[in-house]
């Protein structure tokens, strides 16, 4: 696999470059945004490893920019930043994952690993529909099933572009309890098991599902239930 790190930090570049290349992976590093388009103009990558806050050319207009000439290859992209505004805006320019610094070294692995089976195997699910069938429009802030609207609250909403962010992926209570509620929560609330149940209620209604991974947390699926 040929990955590209996007990231201007030399401590963190270095220690995903050494630690990628220990999986056997070949890796090249871009320490701006103009470098970055550069490399992707000459290259090819299986994925991108994008940092948000770049000199020059932000994270942002990279992915914007290379969607725009066509280039496909999945994007995952790291940042300080935590909390839904900025999980929008990546996701708006065309990125395919998120992930907040610091992060889990395996995580990050498994979340590479998993854009690029999506991005070379692609939907094989008998029966089912696309995975975009559940969208979030970030300008109108709306969530569209099938390009009907979908009547959320915000919280719900926030709720739901985690999702979106993660599709397929188990994602533990407290990392949505953070991501969507902020540090300053209470832990031992349940206001994460209370949304998740209306936010199912939802999109119950359109085929989707989110499952309880009993002592994991939740995973939404992607896909609409073959049988009603």
């Amino acid at each position: 696999m040929n990955l590209l790190i996007v990231e201007d930090e030399s401590r963190v570049a270095d220690f995903l470059r050494r630690g990628l290349k220990a999986e056997g992976w070949a890796v090249e590093h871009a320490c701006d945004g103009e470098a970055a388009l550069l490399a992707l103009r000459g290259g090819h990558y299986d994925v991108v490893l994008l940092d948000l806050m770049l000199p020059g050319v932000p994270g942002q207009d990279v992915c914007r920019r290379m969607r725009a000439q066509g280039n496909r290859t999945p994007v995952l992209m790291l940042t300080a930043l935590d909390g839904t505004k900025a999980l929008v805006a990546g996701l708006q320019k065309g990125a395919d994952d998120y992930m907040v610094k610091p992060f889990n070294f395996e995580e990050l692995l498994a979340r590479i690993e998993a854009l690029h089976r999506r991005s070379t195997t692609g939907p094989t699910s008998k029966g089912a529909s696309p995975a975009t069938a559940l969208q979030f429009d970030a300008v109108g802030l709306r969530a569209l099933v099938d390009g009907v609207e979908v009547d959320l609250s915000a919280r719900e909403r926030d709720l739901m572009v985690l999702f979106l962010a993660n599709p397929g992926r188990a994602l533990s209570r407290e990392r949505i309890l953070n991501t969507v509620w902020g540090t300053q929560e209470d832990p031992l609330t349940n206001v994460v098991d209370v949304y998740v149940a209306r936010l199912r209620k939802r999109i119950a209604p359109y085929g989707l599902r989110i499952l309880t991974l009993r002592g994991a947390g939740y995973r939404y699926d992607p896909e609409k239930e073959i049988d009603p």
